[in-house]
Order: structure tokens, then sequence, then C-alpha cells
């Protein structure tokens, strides 16, 4: 039962890529207001959003291949990240520039928040592409390193280099192992430091509570546009491609509408009290 119980403290206490997204893309100011039916409705939201486009994906058959999907789906997480930021640091720099003293200088203390939010997916892409490349043999291969004898000729020059090779290559599946579980935590880090982080506009709460209620409307009607023009992901009929497509920005707009005057009304945040006017 000790040793059990030993056995899951150490497990506990080894790194979990979904805690550690999560712990640095999601608000976590110690002194902001967090109603609970809020936090409900936009994860209801997302699993609603998550649901309707699995339903899309099986229901009709995609126009490219699965991987091209893929792709095309990461692509829209990393425009999604790039409109998020974009907007976040005009909406933030707004903040600051408008509101009177001291509320400028106190939104700029509350900025590492947001920068840690976004430093997370570049942090698990970086790692991505490192695994990638020693995975796929870029960056050093057993043939790299060529023939040696690590006895020092203690067991013939012959039968050193045979066993310095046996050494080598283990070591290259040892390392290749590890690259490999790397890689996934890497991945599953990034998936869930991206769709965490969109869902909260990058810890923007963090700075104030209604930004990421006056963000999240831009985000999702940029990405609205975009979709318009790039086209559909599957050979659905157009009425139910553009019910899905506006789906998402109606909902959250209504739902950003709805969190802006719960804030107002059950704790008085209001656009001036952001603005300390």
């Amino acid at each position: 039962m000790i040793t059990r119980q030993r056995l899951n403290e150490q497990a506990s206490s080894l790194p979990n890529p979904v805690a550690m997204a999560r712990a640095l893309a999601e608000p976590a100011r110690p002194d902001r207001v967090e109603d609970p039916l809020i936090a409900w409705m936009q994860r209801i939201r997302t699993v609603l959003g998550l649901a309707a486009a699995i339903w899309l994906i099986l229901a009709y058959p995609l126009r490219a291949g699965r991987q091209d999907f893929l792709v095309g789906k990461l692509e829209e997480l990393l425009i999604g990240c790039a409109i998020v930021v974009v907007t976040g640091v005009i909406g933030i720099a707004v903040c600051i520039t408008l509101a009177r003293a001291p509320l400028g200088r106190l939104y700029v203390g509350r900025l590492l928040g947001p920068l840690r939010a976004l430093a997370a997916p570049v942090l698990g892409v970086g790692v991505i592409w490192l695994t990638a490349a020693g995975l796929s043999g870029d960056i050093i291969t057993p043939g790299d390193v060529g023939q040696h004898d690590i006895t020092f000729g203690l067991f013939g020059t012959f039968l050193g280099t045979v066993f310095t090779g046996l050494l080598v290559v283990l070591l290259f599946v040892v390392l290749t192992l590890a690259c490999a579980v790397v890689f996934l935590a890497a991945v599953l880090f990034t998936l869930v430091a991206l769709v965490v982080g969109l869902n909260s506009c990058f810890r923007t709460g963090d700075v104030h509570e209604l930004l990421p209620a006056l963000l999240s409307p831009l985000l999702v009607w940029s990405l609205f546009g975009f979709q318009l023009f790039d086209g559909p992901d599957v050979a659905a009929p157009p009425e139910v491609i553009y019910t899905f497509m506006l789906g998402g920005p109606l909902s959250v707009t209504a739902l950003s509408l709805w969190e802006i005057r719960r804030l107002r009304t059950r704790y008085g945040i209001t656009l001036r009290s952001l603005l300390g006017r």
C-alpha cells in the first residue's frame, strides 16, 4: 500500500503537458473576478463547437486529404493566434493609453500572464520542430559518428570498434524513443495551449475582466472572413456550410454581449471602470 502510494506521488510529480499548458494559458490573476456561470458557458461553447466540427467532418467527405485538412486546421489556429496577438496588443495598448492613472501602470504590471500564454504555443512549436528534426535524422545519425574505439584498443581494434558501434546504436535507439515521447508531449502541450489560449484570448482577462469579451467577437469574425475566402473544408451543401460558418461567430458574439451585461449587472464591471472614468 505504501509502495503504491509512493508510485502515485512520483507519477503525479512527473511533468504533465496538459497541466503545464493550462497553467500557462488559463487566466490566473488572484484578484480577478471569476463568474462560474460565465466559465461554464465558455466551456459549453467550446464543446459544442468541437462537436459541430466533428459532426461536419463525419457527415460529409473532405475536399482534400486528411493530412491537408489537419494542416489547414493548424494554420487556422495559428492565424487565430496571430489575430489575437494583434487585437490583444491594440486593445491593451488602447486601455493603457486611455486609462486614468494609476490604472495604466497597473495594466502594464499585469502583462506577464498574457505574455506567458503567448509564449506557450511558441515554445511547443519549437520543441516539436526540434524533436521532429531529431527523429528524421536531420540533426545527427549513427553514420555521422563514424567508427571509433572507446576502449582505446583494450580488446583489440576490431572488437573495440564493434563494441563502440553497438553502444552508439543503443544510445541512438534510446534517444529516438525519448524524442518520440517528447514530440508527442509537445504536440499535446501545443494543442492544449492553443485551444485554451484562444478560448481565454490568451489571458487578456488577467489585464481586465472585460477584455476577453471585447476581443472574442473580433477574433471569430476575422476567422469567418478568412474561411469565407479560403473555401469550405468539406463537400457539404451551401446552406450547411454557411450555417456552420455563421454559427460560431454569432454564438460567440451573443455570449460576449451576455458576458458584458452579466459583468456589469452582477459585479459593476463596465467600460468606464476599465478606463477609470
